[in-house]
Parts: structure tokens; C-alpha cells; sequence
């Protein structure tokens, strides 16, 4: 038998209660505690495999009550079947699950890969391409008040973090996110920013909101998503005009989404998250924004350090990624994992030499099935 050869022995879908220390925030809602899955498979040489769905319904709906009804409607298809090679499994669920649930097809994906990996002796790192070791990454500033947002910076930064991701957006109105990117600019002087709208702004409101930013001493690095996902016109006139660079968001999750941004020049960043369709599809995405000049980015849900270890193998694996949003972890109250990568604000330092995504449980499975 090939290595890259298998059929499954078993999948395991289990719920993963995530508590945060702090309700993460964006401009559509929040959430106290992240709702994922843990996906567990067997191979039929025993080799296990993790993996990790992190819907956030605030993002784009998902639940992860759909994430669990995708991988379950899927697990009669997948059992005993013989594969040859992942990209095989990848391209036979991709057409199901990419449409019901994005999460559940990363889940399943990063698991396989994990598995095979394992077998194989390889680091999933390296089989991505061992490019980087390291990736720079940034810190998030939620949802809130000025005074909030201040203290937040202020630790960030002592912490030794570089780029703080502001999320703006939401009831407040535009003139709060500027008297919060004042506190922020006080308390942390000379830092760069990230403004995450998660596609919340009017037209009119992205205008205010950059009249406002220019007034200020701090500059922005990257707007992402101002617009609503389907505003490409929006889009390309805003990355047009901003003089700073744009990145899309939700309005990219396949190959065929990047296809059209860069057709329209609606941005010069996308930002790809394995949680919107996958690694497979992740890995085209990617493809064609090299093709097209665009930038790279790459972030992720409200996820434990096992999807952000394989984030970070993917990107670090390829190289070439400027941003990298991959902080979730640390918003944690606890955590069932270890291992994958180490932090070291404001780097995150990938496991160059474990097999698989090199994240192990510290403790035991939870112990009743989604």
C-alpha cells in the first residue's frame, strides 16, 4: 500500500466549547464562547488525525449545528472508501461541503492531512512547502469603548505587538471608531493598523470614516472589508482612491471569487481564512492571487491553537504572506490543546519538526459526540 493511500477507520465529530476571557467582538455581533467542533479520524493503519471547525455565525451565518449536519450527511460517503491520496477525498467532499459548511470541509481536510502527514513522518509545514518558519502577527482590538480600546492597545504593544487589527462598525457610528482610533494612537504611538469593518460600511460611511482616519497621526496599513461583501464596485472604487491598500474579506472565499476581484481591481489583498472552504480551495485562492500581483493575508474565526497551527503551516509553508491575523488563541480562557507553534509576540514560531500539525490534546476527548 502507497503511503499516501488510505480509507478511514473511523471520524469522531465532537463538540469544543471554546470560553473566552472577553466576548470577542466585530461590527455584526459577538460571541463569549466559540462554539467549534473537533473532528477525530482514523486511518486504517491506526494513524490518527485532528482537525477543528470554527464557525462564527456573526462572520458569515455559519453554526455550528450546519457544521455538524455536514460532516455527519457526509460520513457514509467517506467510510471504508479507499483514496488515493488526499487531494482525491479533498475534491470528492469539496462540491457538498464547501456550500453547506466551509468549516466542516477544513475540518475534515486539515484532519486527513494531519493524518497522513503523520504517517509519513512529514511536517504538515513542510508539506506546504517549509518556506518560513515564522510569521509576524497581529493583535486584535474588538468592538467597544475608546477607554476599552486604549488599555488594549497599550498591553498589546507592551506585549511587544507591531500591528493591531481594530474592528470598527456597528451602532456606535463612524464617529466612535474615530474617538477610538484617538485613544488608540495615544496609548500606543507609532503602531500600525489594521481597520476591519467585516463588510458593516456604507459607501457613505466608509467616506466619513476615512475623512476621520486622515485627521489623526496614526496611519492605516490595510483597510479590510469595509463594503458589503457584494459591493465589488465599491470596492474598487474605495482601493482606488483610499492611497491605502484594500483587503477583501468576506467577499473571497473561492478561486472564482479572487478571479473577480482582481478582474475588477476591487483590492490588493485578500485575506484567506481555511474556514471558508477549505484547504483545497485555500490553496487556489492563494494561486490566483499570486497570478493576479495581489497580496496575501491570512487569518482565521474564533479558533483554538490547532486551526491556527495549520493556518500557520499553510502560510508560513508557502511564504509570501505579508499579514498575518492569527491571534484567536491567545482570547482564550483555556485551551484542551498544546503544541504546533510557539508564540513569542509579536512572532508566532512554527513546529518545524513534529509530524502532522504537531498539536496534541493536554487533556481528554470531550466526552459526548455533537
Amino acid at each position: 500500500m502507497a503511503p499516501h493511500d488510505f480509507s478511514l477507520r473511523t471520524l469522531d465529530v465532537l463538540p469544543l466549547d471554546l470560553p473566552l476571557k472577553a466576548p470577542f467582538g466585530i461590527a455584526r455581533g459577538e460571541q463569549a464562547v466559540a462554539a467549534n467542533l473537533l473532528l477525530r479520524l482514523e486511518l486504517d493503519d491506526g494513524t490518527v488525525g485532528l482537525g477543528e471547525a470554527a464557525p462564527f455565525p456573526a462572520y458569515n451565518g455559519e453554526t455550528r449545528a450546519a457544521a455538524r449536519e455536514a460532516l455527519l450527511e457526509m460520513m457514509p460517503e467517506l467510510m471504508g472508501r479507499r483514496f488515493e491520496g488526499w487531494r482525491a477525498c479533498a475534491l470528492a467532499c469539496r462540491e457538498r461541503l464547501s456550500r453547506s459548511s466551509g468549516s466542516a470541509l477544513a475540518a475534515l481536510e486539515m484532519a486527513l492531512l494531519d493524518a497522513l502527514a503523520r504517517r509519513m513522518g512529514c511536517p504538515l509545514w513542510s508539506w506546504f512547502g517549509g518556506a518560513e518558519a515564522e510569521l509576524e502577527i497581529d493583535y486584535t482590538i474588538t468592538t467597544g469603548s475608546s477607554e476599552e480600546a486604549a488599555v488594549t492597545a497599550g498591553q498589546a504593544t507592551a506585549a511587544g505587538f507591531r500591528i493591531l487589527k481594530v474592528k470598527v462598525g456597528g451602532r456606535a457610528g463612524v464617529r466612535h471608531d474615530v474617538d477610538r482610533f484617538r485613544a488608540i494612537g495615544e496609548a500606543a504611538p507609532g503602531v500600525r493598523l489594521i481597520v476591519d469593518a467585516n463588510a458593516s460600511l456604507t459607501r457613505a460611511e466608509a467616506r466619513e470614516l476615512l475623512e476621520g482616519l486622515r485627521l489623526l497621526p496614526l496611519r492605516p496599513v490595510l483597510l479590510e472589508q469595509w463594503l458589503a461583501k457584494d459591493d465589488l464596485d465599491g470596492m474598487a472604487a474605495l482601493t482606488a482612491e483610499a492611497g491605502i491598500p484594500v483587503a477583501a474579506d468576506e467577499s473571497v472565499a473561492t478561486a472564482a471569487d479572487a478571479f473577480r476581484i482582481a478582474r475588477l481591481k476591487a483590492a490588493n489583498y485578500l485575506n484567506i481564512k481555511l474556514m471558508k472552504a477549505g484547504l483545497l480551495e485555500a490553496m487556489e485562492v492563494a494561486a490566483v492571487a499570486r497570478a493576479a500581483g495581489l497580496g496575501l493575508m491570512i487569518g482565521g474565526n474564533v479558533e483554538s491553537g490547532l486551526a491556527m497551527a495549520v493556518a500557520a503551516g499553510f502560510a508560513a509553508g508557502q511564504g509570501g504572506f505579508h499579514f498575518a491575523d492569527l491571534d484567536t488563541p491567545l482570547f482564550l480562557a483555556e485551551s484542551p490543546f498544546e503544541g504546533g507553534y510557539l508564540p513569542e509576540p509579536p512572532w508566532l514560531r512554527i513546529d518545524t519538526a513534529s509530524p502532522g500539525h504537531g498539536v496534541r490534546l493536554a487533556g481528554a476527548l470531550p466526552a459526548d459526540s455533537a
